[in-house]
């Protein structure tokens, strides 16, 4: 059954390792829980309902994933996209979050349309190997960056861009630690040591007020107030367009960066750097 719906191969995989992987890819990006419906509040969509958004697009999509492609890869609504969303075409063009989102839906058609025809296998193949290797470690270092500002460990300042934060601070000392622990354990190839840091950090930040539980298990949100809410009067509009351009460039650079960074880490591509299966 594992090896029919999910390719899962007894001769080069453990059960073990593989639930341990699972935990451990969840944990490491369900920071796209708390911050994305943040980003997306300040352009004035109600956080309740992105955040249910943002767990059923996750459920959904890994699971064509797991079970069509058969690649061990998680995927979730990508950092960039939701701050040139919120911070670009509401905040600054002064359009409204129905606009925006429309021009979401645009560019995810597009970006089908453009994987079924095998344009972006193409696109990907035309690229030089130095270049799309170098892509990963860029989206690497902005939600590395990204992790910092909201940890508090960097903050923005108006002659510098940006400097250290508090670091008296007790959250801040108590991210440097889960940081330095993970980083540990990791150089120790210690089993698991993401999700390890993880827990330890969250255990120790509960004696110091820092982790807060307010609930085990709740309803979720409503999808009702953000749900298919478009803006159809104004997409031929110039602005419509270089709005939909500018995400389906960020959108097929950022994905075929991370597939390739995971499929490398993973040994699953070949001496060309091909990824397996990527249409």
């Amino acid at each position: 059954m594992l090896l029919k719906f999910f390719g899962y191969d007894p001769r080069t995989m453990t059960l073990q390792k593989e639930i341990m992987g699972g935990i451990i890819t969840f944990l490491t990006m369900a920071y796209i829980l708390a911050v994305n419906p943040s980003i997306l509040s300040d352009a004035g969509m109600d956080s309740g309902a992105v955040f249910t958004a943002t767990v059923v697009s996750s459920i959904v999509a890994t699971l064509v994933m797991s079970i069509y492609a058969k690649l061990p890869f998680a995927l979730a609504p990508c950092m960039g996209l939701n701050a040139f969303f919120a911070y670009t075409i509401v905040l600054t063009m002064g359009y409204t979050w129905q606009f925006a989102l429309t021009a979401v839906f645009i560019e995810g058609l597009l970006f089908i349309l453009l994987t079924i025809t095998g344009l972006r296998q193409r696109i990907v193949d035309s690229m030089p190997l130095l270049l799309r290797c170098s892509i990963t470690p860029g989206i690497g270092l902005f939600i590395a960056f990204i992790g910092l500002k909201n940890a508090g460990i960097v903050t923005g300042n108006a002659s510098t861009l940006i400097s250290f934060g508090n670091l008296h601070d007790p959250a801040v000392l108590l991210a440097c630690f889960g940081f330095l622990l993970s980083a540990v354990l990791l150089v120790r190839n210690v089993a698991g040591a993401i999700l390890i840091g993880i827990i330890v950090t969250a255990l120790v930040g509960i004696p110091l007020g820092i982790t807060n539980f307010s609930s085990v298990v709740d309803l979720p949100p409503s999808l009702s107030p953000i749900f298919c809410q478009f803006e159809w009067s104004k997409i031929w509009s110039i602005d419509m367009l270089i709005c939909v351009l500018t995400f389906l460039f960020i959108d097929m650079f950022d994905t075929i960066g991370t597939l390739i960074g995971v499929s490398t880490c993973a040994g699953m591509v070949d001496d060309q750097g091909n990824t397996p299966r990527l249409k």
